[in-house]
């Protein structure tokens, strides 16, 4: 029989999660020797034990042809095929399985993230649970990645992982992925170190981590940052001792069901034909919209100063990022009324706009401060 806990997703349910102590049950886990493969159920008293979240993507991706790197069915696999894939697990942990949703990521959104969130955070208060693991579409991945960084409050591993290829593809990746991704979440030294992504070897902070090219199977990177260590086999390796980002916001979510609206524009040439987008998101309901600006988030002269009267005049919060994909913008934008997105790219920024106008309202000062925790000034 499949033991298998589930937890409807919020937008798909629309009923309240149960507690840790409703969802014991542990995910059948195979032994392997060099005869025969056999499943248990039993729970290793020797071992820790993760919560394990699949959300689907491609790393529960699946085709009918072997050779198919697109078109295939994302959210395809359960957590617990994806676990049968890889019985070397049992040597690991012990898994509480979670099929959290199974979609792909670009069906993921912040009210579902938020819920992932404090599902973690009541299974991390539990004695029992050592750490856990997030399976999810490498599309937004690094967007769940940094909302599970800014809001989970807990010293234990938290690990997203992912695929670049479906479970079903020649090679995939997948498994191996989620192999490391669990043992990263029973290593010891991983506490203390925020939430972590890792594929592919590597190990980075959901604070810098992103997605580099649709295609490779080293797509996370960290530019600037630089990774916090590697695998070794499935064993991780770590550059440095436990550090978290530097004064890192957390922000509570208890009560919060949505975000306030966020809208991200870009920059490019002839953008000051384009002026009424400004517009156009404030009267969708926008509370804050982010720039992908040139450079270091500049626009066109006339679109910036009329995005600087427009948000003032809305009490719409400004943030300025940088397209270039690395690297941090400028301090202030037109008018000083734009808040800098720091090193966050766009989409990062999206986020932690959101949570912040969440927090503190229109508060220029305070929101600037939240984008600020990773410039501390020493002396």
């Amino acid at each position: 029989m499949l033991f298998t806990s589930v937890i409807a997703a919020v937008a798909l349910a629309g009923a309240a999660s149960a507690r840790v102590e409703d969802l014991p049950r542990h995910l059948r886990l195979a032994y392997r020797d060099a005869i025969n493969t056999t499943a248990t159920n039993g729970n290793n008293a020797s071992l820790p034990t993760i919560v394990y979240f699949g959300t689907g993507g491609t790393i529960a991706g699946s085709d009918s042809s072997a050779t198919a790197v697109t078109g295939y069915q994302a959210g395809a696999l359960g957590v617990q095929t994806l676990l049968d894939a890889v019985p070397e697990i049992i040597n690991v942990t012990n898994i509480i399985g979670i099929q959290f949703t199974n979609v792909a990521s670009d069906e993921m959104n912040t009210t579902l993230t938020m819920q992932l969130s404090r599902n973690i955070s009541e299974y991390l208060a539990s004695p029992d649970v050592f750490g856990a693991v997030v399976s999810h579409g490498t599309d937004t991945l690094e967007e769940t990645a940094i909302m599970l960084d800014l809001t989970i409050k807990s010293d234990k591993p938290v690990v997203i992982v992912g695929a670049m290829r479906p479970a079903t593809a020649i090679s995939a990746d997948g498994p191996y992925n989620l192999l490391q991704a669990i043992s990263l979440a029973t290593y010891a030294g991983a506490a203390g170190r925020g939430t972590m992504v890792t594929l592919n070897d590597r190990i980075g902070s959901a604070f810098y981590t992103t997605k580099t090219n649709p295609r490779s199977l080293d797509t996370f990177k960290a530019y600037e940052q630089g990774y916090l260590g590697n695998f070794v086999g499935a064993t991780p390796r770590f550059w440095y001792e436990p550090a978290p980002v530097l004064n890192k916001p957390w922000f509570n979510i208890t009560g919060f069901t949505t975000l306030p609206h966020v809208t991200i524009l870009y920059a490019y040439e002839d953008m000051n034909l384009d002026i009424p987008l400004i517009s156009a998101a404030i009267a969708s309901g926008a509370k804050g919209i982010v720039v992908a600006g040139s450079g270091d988030g500049g626009t066109d002269s006339t679109w910036g100063a009329a995005w600087s009267a427009l948000c003032k005049n809305a009490s719409v919060a400004m943030v300025a990022a940088t397209r270039t994909g690395d690297g941090s913008d400028a301090p202030d934008g037109p008018g000083g009324y734009t808040i800098s997105a720091n090193s966050l790219n766009p989409e990062k920024a999206k986020i932690m706009l959101q949570l912040s106008l969440a927090t503190h309202g229109y508060n220029i000062t305070a929101i600037q401060k939240d984008f600020d925790s990773d410039y501390p000034t020493f002396g």
